[in-house]
């Protein structure tokens, strides 16, 4: 029974399996009549539509062309993506910057970056400026799609004939460039702005290209577009342009550098008859209309005699672009920024410190000099970053690292005022004091043992600030160094201190505007006081997109209690202390006088409750200087340039410190120094009879009338415009006194 089970299931599966080829041969079968049948209808219907003699002919020619243009479509798309990636979303935006400074009043000081604006519309622009840059760039601008083959061959048989150099590119072939590509002399360029010239007349309107054209063609000297190179070379709109000028300023479009009016004036002018030649051939004017412009050629401007506060460019340019990389600028990069540059505190801190130096730098060995002026939020004032900014670009006001001496001591001093039980009144030892092996002695060369605080910082003693820094760290120097360099920080001194047991006593070096924004904190009651340069910025529409007031709230980083205690210790620093040269007349101020090993560097940071000062006398190489304290020239220079700022401003008081009554004067060694006004300095004129902004102007029409330049003494700059540095490891190079190390 199993055998016979076996059998027929074995019988099954062949009839299955012969079933299954049966239906496979039988498909296949009648599949291939099918095709067969298909085939041949198909051939049949094709014999129907074949073509003989000449319709043949067109037909493969237009299949070939068909087959070749496939190819060509597939060839000029993959030469089109590499410029079609040049394009991005904001492409209409320059990345360079055009910043138009102003100074606290709203009067125009300078320009950094290049020379942009682009805030006219078309309709602005004269007629006469579009019809020639139409008739010298692109004749044909209205009637071709982006690449122009009319204009190209005429411009081939021109220039093969011998006549003047024409070029074949359109007006969008040359925005493309502006725009997205260089200068580089490529195939590849070419072919990139040929597409990007097409993706132009695409995307815009002839119009829009045509004022982008004339918004960012550069026009030489630094300006890019008609409305900057009108303002640079004509001190005029854009708008106010006549014929003449007009024609100047589009021959300038073919070659800015060799035709720019300010560095040939003759090339200029022929470029410019060329231009209005061009423009009677174009059929925009007559030859009678341009000869009043042939015979009265445009004259550019002199701009020769101009001086502007570089020092403080370079550096609010610098801040400026910072404002930017945060985002707080959106993607403008056309800005005007009012700053709170005072230019009669700025020229007279230039004139007070090149007389002080010319008359007492041989005697000190003293060739350089730095300062800064703030108000005390930080508002900067003025900057000076060295004697002769056409000499030295280096701003050693904002890049110099310097060691502050003693004028770093005040930090030190808050530190301890925050962290101890210390008063002005405390008493404190002056007596040796090592950690490890460094030992720091007085600049007298000994101990006065017990003292109030208040006389150790207005003598300058040298032990109290690094027992301070034991006290505070609980018996642990390092840990008390880390809580004094915080305090720095938080107070506003940007540059990363170094850690060694001489920073208490000013070894770690700083630059002279982070002396000025951390004493601003003793000044304006204990808040941060970043230094800053914009007031107000607005974009290139004139629209307010940043206000310092508005948009930055200030830290407070000390206690009114320490603030109070401190301004009166270092008002007696003036007064009694150090610096008595510094004291000014009818004001209380206060500060710290500071002196480096070697009388390498010499300092004075002080201030009032209406500014903040920090300046630093030395020499580029290091070089010590013969005997120059803090209390010397750098007092002077405080005392000429701040009794200047005060005049006819109300003075305000600083906390903590009873003002000086009317007519009452603090004894200072200043009255009797020789640079206490400074040599050519303007009329002295009394506050109370006349006013800060009556002053500036007299002190301008005083310069107009000066005649005799005296030569500036050349100054020695640092290589490569680096910052420097001095860097003096724990005890190295402080003065030996009885085995042990003393920093004056």
């Amino acid at each position: 029974m199993r055998f016979h089970n076996e059998v027929s299931l074995w019988t099954r599966v062949k009839r299955a399996a012969l079933g299954f080829d049966s239906w496979l041969n039988a498909t296949l079968y009648d599949s291939g009549r099918s095709m067969s049948g298909a085939w041949e209808r198909y051939s049949n219907a094709a014999d129907k539509l074949s073509a003989r003699g000449l319709p043949r002919v067109v037909l493969d020619l237009t299949s070939e062309a068909v087959t070749l243009g496939a190819l060509g479509g597939i060839v000029m798309l993959g030469l089109a993506v590499p410029a079609f990636r040049e394009t991005h979303d904001d492409w209409r935006r320059t990345n360079e910057f055009a910043i138009t400074f102003l100074d606290r009043y709203g009067q125009e000081v300078g320009h950094r970056g290049i020379r942009h604006d682009d805030s006219l519309e078309l309709d602005q622009i004269p007629d006469n400026l579009i019809k020639a840059a139409l008739a010298t760039e692109d004749r044909r601008f209205y009637e071709h799609w982006g690449i122009d083959p009319i204009g190209t061959a005429r411009a081939l048989v021109n220039n093969s004939s011998g006549g003047s150099v024409q070029g074949g590119s359109t007006l969008s072939q040359q925005l493309a460039k502006n725009v997205f590509l260089t200068n580089e002399r490529s195939l590849e360029r070419k072919v990139k702005e040929a597409f990007l010239a097409l993706w132009l007349e695409w995307h815009l309107s002839k119009n829009e290209i045509l004022k982008l054209y004339l918004d960012r063609a550069y026009m030489g000297g630094g300006n890019f577009g008609v409305a900057a190179a009108s303002d640079y070379y004509f001190g005029k709109s854009v708008k106010d342009l006549n014929l003449a000028e007009s024609a100047m300023l589009a021959g300038l479009f073919k070659a800015p550098t060799k035709f720019a009016p300010h560095i040939n004036l003759p090339a200029a002018r022929a470029r410019a008859a060329v231009v209005l030649y061009n423009m009677v051939d174009a059929g925009f004017l007559t030859e009678g209309q341009i000869q009043i412009a042939l015979r009265n050629p445009a004259t550019p401007v002199d701009r020769g005699q101009k001086t502007v506060p570089d020092n403080y460019l370079d550096w609010a340019f610098d801040r400026v672009k910072r404002l930017a990389q945060a985002g707080k600028l959106g993607y403008d990069r056309v800005l005007v920024v009012k700053t709170p540059l005072d230019v009669g505190i700025q020229k007279r801190a230039e004139e007070a410190i090149e007389s002080i130096l010319r008359q007492h730098g041989k005697t000190y060995n003293a060739e350089q000099s730095a300062l800064v002026v703030t108000d005390p939020d930080g508002a900067v004032r003025a900057i000076v970053g060295g004697r002769d900014y056409g000499q030295s670009q280096f701003n050693r006001a904002t890049d110099a690292l310097r060691q502050p001496g003693s004028s770093f001591k005040p930090f030190v001093y808050a530190t301890a005022l925050a962290q101890l039980r210390y008063r002005p009144n405390s008493i404190v030892r002056d007596a040796p004091v090592c950690i490890g092996n460094w030992c720091p002695a007085n600049y007298n060369r000994s101990f006065a043992g017990a003292m109030p605080l208040t006389t150790a910082l207005a003598k300058s003693i040298n032990t109290i600030p690094v027992r301070m820094s034991l006290e505070i760290g609980r018996g642990n120097a390092k840990a008390g160094r880390a809580i004094i360099i915080e305090t720095a920080r938080r107070m506003g001194v940007e540059t990363p201190l170094k850690d060694t047991t001489s920073l208490p006593i000013g070894a770690s070096e700083v630059t002279v505007m982070d002396m000025a924004a951390g004493y601003s904190a003793f000044a304006n009651g204990g808040r941060r006081a970043e230094p800053y340069a914009a007031v107000e910025i607005r974009n290139s529409h004139g629209e307010v997109i940043y206000r310092r007031d508005r948009d930055v709230v200030p830290e407070q980083v000390l206690s009114t209690q320490v603030v109070e205690d401190m301004n009166y210790m270092l008002s007696k620093v003036p007064e009694e202390g150090t610096g008595k040269r510094a004291a000014l007349d009818g004001i209380r101020s206060a500060g710290k006088t500071g002196t480096t090993n070697a009388y390498r560097d010499a300092w004075y940071v002080g201030y009032t409750g209406n500014y903040v000062m920090a300046v630093w006398f030395g020499n580029d190489d290091y070089e010590s200087t013969r005997n120059m304290t803090g209390g010397t020239l750098p007092a002077m220079a405080f005392k000429e340039i701040m009794d200047f700022a005060h005049q006819g401003i109300e003075l305000k008081p600083l906390p903590g410190v009873e003002p000086m009554k009317a007519g009452q004067q603090v004894a200072s060694a200043g009255k009797a120094a020789p640079a206490a006004r400074a040599e050519g300095a303007g009329p002295q004129i009394s506050a109370a009879t006349m006013s800060r902004r009556s002053f500036e102007v007299i002190g301008g029409l005083t310069d107009m009338f000066r005649s005799v330049e005296v030569p500036k003494p050349a100054a020695a700059a640092p290589a490569n415009g680096r910052r420097t540095t001095a860097l003096v490891p724990p005890g190295e190079g402080f003065r030996p006194v009885g085995g042990r190390l003393a920093m004056p």
